[in-house]
């Protein structure tokens, strides 16, 4: 299932991260959507049904997909050259919880689905990209005041 979602606003913030180097401005995007998402990640462990706990352990925010997941991932997005991407639900890198985490989400031929990733996410989208936004800009302006600093110390270096 794919999610689309429109923002406004962002056209300033990419014309702010082109004069940041490519590195620079992925780890930009990196550290604030890691920030942004984990409020979501704090939900849905909070959400998730507790037998063991192990699921709701498992919930991350992470830039990492177990095998399977990145070739689905891989082969809906081909053609789409994202700079960053941030993932957040039950990771099997986590213990055994996060390996059947999307079978309760979904449920199965014997067990009723008992959903916790989208309700966190539908109860905390619009506050995740405002603070998506904040965090940008946040993270942004400490990058920049880091690369005028370096620059300011090797022209005294001379």
């Amino acid at each position: 299932m794919s999610v689309t979602i429109d923002v406004e606003g962002f056209a300033e913030l990419e014309k702010a991260l082109d004069n940041l180097s490519k590195s620079a401005g992925k780890a930009v995007l990196r550290r604030a959507l890691k920030k942004a998402a984990q409020p979501t990640a704090d939900l849905a462990r909070s959400m998730a049904p507790v037998k063991t706990g192990k699921l709701a352990k498992s919930v991350i925010v992470g830039t990492r997909l177990d095998g399977r997941q990145a070739r689905i991932h891989r082969r809906m997005f081909r053609d789409d050259k994202a700079a960053v991407e941030m993932f957040v639900g039950p990771s099997y890198l986590r213990g055994d919880g996060g390996r059947h985490g999307h079978l309760v989400e979904f449920g199965t031929s014997k067990m009723a689905a008992r959903p916790f990733m989208r309700p966190a996410w539908d109860q905390d989208k619009n506050a995740m990209l405002e603070r998506l936004s904040d965090e940008l800009w946040a993270e942004l302006e400490k990058s920049i005041r880091r690369a005028e600093k370096r620059a300011a110390k090797l022209a005294a270096k001379g």
